[in-house]
C-alpha cells in the first residue's frame, strides 16, 4: 500500500483527529460483543482532552484506536486527514513511532535496561539520530537527570512514569496518548506525573488521556464522557483552550516538529538497531543462565563432534600422506599369487615364484619404469651386548634408498658392491635402535641377527606406525646376503617397480601384467597367478575408509546440531510467551514486524553461536586429548572451525525463525493486554 504524507491540519480546517461512526466489536463464540458503537469525534491540534467512563465503557478500546494499537470493526478514522482504520500493521507501526507517544499506567519499561535505553527504543526504531544526547536531555527534562543509568527496579513508582513520559516525547511527537497515568501512583507522584503531561500540553503537544478519576480529568481542557460504548457528553472545561495551544514556553528538547511529509522509513538495519537486538539478546540470555545453557548444550556437543570429526579426517589424511610417501611415489608392488580353491586362499607364493629372471623381464616391460628392486623378509633375532628384540629383516637392492625414501639420515646405505660381496651390513629401524642401544651411537657396533654377526653402517628415518605395523621396527641388509645368509630365500617375497609419472602407472602395469603371464605361460582363460598393487590405489582404500568414518561422526554430529535446534526453538517459544508484553510495548513503540522477527532471530542465532563458540573450544580440546593419549594423528583447521560455528549459527536461525514469525505476528493491544 503506498504511504500517503500526513497532512498539516489549521489553515484548511482539518481536525488533528476525525472520528465518524466508529465501531469496535469482538466475536465470543457464535455471539457478537459490542464494546464501541458509532463513535463521532473531533480533536483539534493542541488540546488536552480526558476520556472518562466508568469500567468497560469502551474508553480503553476508544484510547487503543486512537493510537492505532487495535483497528475499529467499521467507521473511519482519520488522522490530520488521512484515513488510516484501514493501514498495513507496519505502516501503521510507521505512524506510532514518529507521531504518536503513549505513557501507560503500567509504566512498560523494559525491566533490565536502563532508563537511558527505555528512552532511546523508540529512536531505534524510527532511526533518528543523536539519541543518547536526546534520551538525557528529556531524561533532564523530567527532572531524573542523575538517574539516567538506573534500571527500573531501581526507580519509585513515579520516576518509572516520568521515563515514560520521556521515552513518549523521544521522537518529538504531534500527540501523546496516556492511559490512566496515575492509577498506581501515589497522590504526590500523580501531581508530578500531571504537571508533566501539562507542560508537554504548553509546548503544543495534543494530550488524549483516559481516567476514571474526576480530580485527574480536571487538569484537562475537555472532557469526553463514554458509557456502553457511546459518547454521552463532551465538555470543554476551558474553552480556547486548543487554540491558545503552543504558545507556552518549552525547550528545543521537548517541542515538537511539525508532522513530516513522507513516512518513509530508512531501508535495512541501523547500526542501533543491531546493537539493540544484540543487546537485548545477551539480557534474555543472562537472565535465564541454566535455561540457556541447557538449550546450548545440544549444539554445543554437535559442534564440538564437527571439529572432532573433521580434526580426526584431516589428520588421518595428512597420516595417510606422510606414510604413502615414506613408502615412495609411484611405487607399484608385485607378490606371487594365492592358490584358490573351494573358496580357500592358499599360502602366497604357492603357484609362482619370483626371481631375477622376473626382475629383469619387469624393468624392460615398459619404458616408464624407472627403477626396480627384489625384496625378501624375515623375522629374525637382533642381539646387542645383553640386549635383544625380534624385529623383521628385509633384503633389498641398493635402489631400495631412493625407491622408499630411505636414505639414512645417519650414516651410509650399503652399495652394489655390498650386495655382490654378500657384506654383512645392516641398517637399523628407529625402534630397533632405541630397543637396543638407547642413546647409544650405534653406527660402526656389531650385532646379531640370528648369531650372524653385522657391522651397523646406518640408521632408517623415522617413518611411524602404518597399520597394525612399526615400520620403524626393522633392520636392512644387502639382497643377497640375505637370501644367502639370513632368511635362506631363493625367491622374493616382493618387486617393487616405479614409475616416472602417475598417470604412467597404468600403463606400466598393463604391461608387467603381459610380460608376467607371457613368462609364466599363463593361457587367456586362465587367471594370474601374480597380484600388483599400486600405492595409489592403497592410499585411495585408505582414504575412502577414512570418509566412511568421517561421515558416520558427521551423522552423530548433525543428530546432535538437529536435537540443538529443537531445543532452541522450544526455549525461543518460551521466550516468545514470557516476553510478550515486551513485544506488545516494542510493537506500540514502532517496530515492525521485520524488526521483531529480527531481534528473536537474533537471539536464537546467538545462542547458537555461543554455543558454537564453546563447542569449538571442547572439539579443538577433544581432538588434543585425543591426540595426546591414543596417539592419532589430529589437524584442527580454520575452515573447519568457520565451518562449525557458520554452521551453529544457521541452526540457530532455521530453528529460531518459526518462534521469532510468532513473535512477529502478534497484534500489539492483544500482546499488552498479556498477563
Amino acid at each position: 500500500m503506498k504511504e500517503e504524507p500526513l497532512s498539516k491540519p489549521g489553515t484548511s480546517g482539518t481536525a488533528l483527529i476525525e472520528l465518524n461512526g466508529i465501531t469496535r466489536s469482538y466475536r465470543m463464540g457464535e455471539e457478537e460483543l459490542k464494546i464501541l458503537k458509532g463513535i463521532d469525534l473531533r480533536i483539534e491540534e493542541g488540546e488536552f482532552v480526558a476520556i472518562m467512563g466508568p469500567s468497560g465503557s469502551g474508553k480503553s478500546t476508544l484510547l487503543q484506536i486512537l493510537g492505532m494499537l487495535d483497528k475499529p470493526t467499521s467507521g473511519r478514522f482519520l488522522l490530520a486527514g488521512k484515513d488510516v482504520s484501514r493501514l498495513a500493521e507496519d505502516e501503521a507501526a510507521s505512524i506510532r513511532s514518529r507521531f504518536i507517544g503513549f505513557v501507560f499506567q503500567m509504566f512498560n519499561l523494559l525491566s533490565r535496561t536502563s532508563a537511558l535505553e527505555n528512552v532511546m527504543l523508540p529512536m531505534i526504531y524510527s532511526g533518528a539520530a543523536m539519541r543518547s544526547e536526546r534520551a538525557q536531555d528529556l531524561l533532564r527534562e523530567v527532572g531524573l537527570g542523575d538517574r539516567v543509568l538506573h534500571k527500573p527496579n531501581q526507580l519509585s513508582g513515579g520516576q518509572q512514569q516520568r521515563v515514560a513520559i520521556a521515552r513518549a516525547m523521544a521522537n518529538r511527537p504531534k500527540i501523546i496518548f496516556a492511559d490512566e497515568p496515575t492509577g498506581n501512583l501515589a497522590t504526590d507522584q500523580s501531581v508530578e506525573i500531571l504537571d508533566c503531561l501539562k507542560l508537554l500540553n504548553k509546548g503544543g503537544v495534543t494530550v488524549i488521556i483516559v481516567t476514571h478519576d474526576p480530580e485527574v480529568a480536571g487538569h484537562a481542557h475537555r472532557i469526553i464522557r463514554i458509557r456502553d460504548g457511546a459518547v454521552v457528553s463532551d465538555t470543554e472545561t476551558r474553552p480556547g483552550a486548543g487554540a491558545s495551544a503552543g504558545q507556552g514556553k518549552v525547550s528545543t528538547a521537548t517541542k515538537p516538529s511539525k508532522l513530516a511529509p513522507s513516512l518513509t522509513r530508512p531501508a535495512g538495519w541501523s547500526p542501533a538497531e543491531f546493537r539493540e537486538y544484540w543487546a537485548s539478546a545477551m539480557r534474555a540470555l543472562a537472565a535465564n543462565k541454566v535455561r540457556s545453557g541447557l538449550s546450548m548444550l545440544g549444539i554445543l556437543i554437535g559442534v564440538a563432534a564437527v571439529i572432532a570429526m573433521l580434526a580426526l579426517g584431516k589428520g588421518a589424511q595428512k597420516s595417510i600422506e606422510q606414510q604413502m610417501a615414506s613408502l615412495g611415489s609411484n611405487l607399484v608392488m608385485l607378490m606371487p599369487g594365492s592358490p584358490s580353491s573351494h573358496g580357500v586362499r592358499g599360502e602366497r607364493g604357492s603357484v609362482s615364484r619370483l626371481d631375477f629372471d622376473d626382475l629383469k623381464a619387469i624393468a624392460k616391460a615398459n619404458p616408464h619404469i624407472t627403477a626396480v628392486d627384489g625384496n625378501v623378509s624375515g623375522q629374525v633375532q637382533v642381539v646387542y651386548a645383553d640386549k635383544n628384540a625380534n624385529t623383521q629383516a628385509t633384503g633389498a637392492m641398493p635402489v631400495y634408498a631412493v625407491m622408499r625414501n630411505s636414505q639414512p639420515y645417519y650414516g651410509r646405505f650399503f652399495t652394489e658392491a655390498d650386495n655382490e660381496s654378500l657384506s654383512r651390513v645392516v641398517l637399523l629401524g628407529q625402534t630397533v635402535v632405541t630397543n637396543l642401544f638407547g642413546t647409544e651411537n650405534p653406527v660402526g657396533k656389531t650385532v646379531k641377527l640370528n648369531r650372524i654377526g653385522f657391522q651397523v653402517i646406518g640408521i632408517l628415518p623415522a617413518k611411524g606406525g602404518g597399520g597394525f605395523r612399526d615400520q620403524d621396527d626393522m633392520v636392512l641388509v644387502p639382497l643377497k646376503t640375505a637370501m644367502r645368509r639370513l632368511v635362506g630365500k631363493k625367491h622374493f617375497n616382493t618387486i617393487a617397480y616405479e614409475c616416472d609419472a602417475p598417470e604412467n602407472i597404468a600403463a606400466a602395469m598393463a604391461d608387467v601384467r603381459t610380460a608376467m603371464r607371457r613368462r609364466n605361460r599363463i593361457p587367456d582363460w586362465k587367471e594370474d597367478d601374480f597380484d600388483q598393487r599400486n600405492m595409489a590405489d592403497i592410499q585411495a582404500a585408505l582414504e575412502g575408509m577414512t570418509k566412511t568414518f568421517s561421515t558416520l561422526l558427521g551423522i552423530v554430529a548433525a543428530i546432535s546440531l538437529l536435537v540443538g535446534g529443537i531445543g532452541i526453538m522450544n526455549i525461543m517459544l518460551v521466550s516468545v510467551s514470557e516476553r510478550t508484553r515486551e513485544i506488545g510495548l516494542r510493537k506500540a513503540l514502532g517496530a515492525t514486524r521485520k524488526a521483531i522477527l529480527s531481534q528473536f532471530l537474533m537471539e536464537s542465532a546467538s545462542l547458537a553461536a555461543l554455543g558454537g563458540v564453546i563447542g569449538i573450544l571442547l572439539g579443538g580440546g577433544v581432538s588434543l586429548a585425543i591426540s595426546k593419549i591414543a596417539g592419532w594423528a589430529v589437524v584442527v583447521t580454520p575452515q573447519s572451525v568457520t565451518l562449525a560455528f557458520v554452521f551453529s549459527a544457521g541452526v540457530g536461525v532455521v530453528f529460531g525463525y518459526w518462534p521469532a514469525r510468532r513473535a512477529s505476528l502478534l497484534s500489539p493491544i492483544e500482546a499488552l493486554r498479556y498477563e
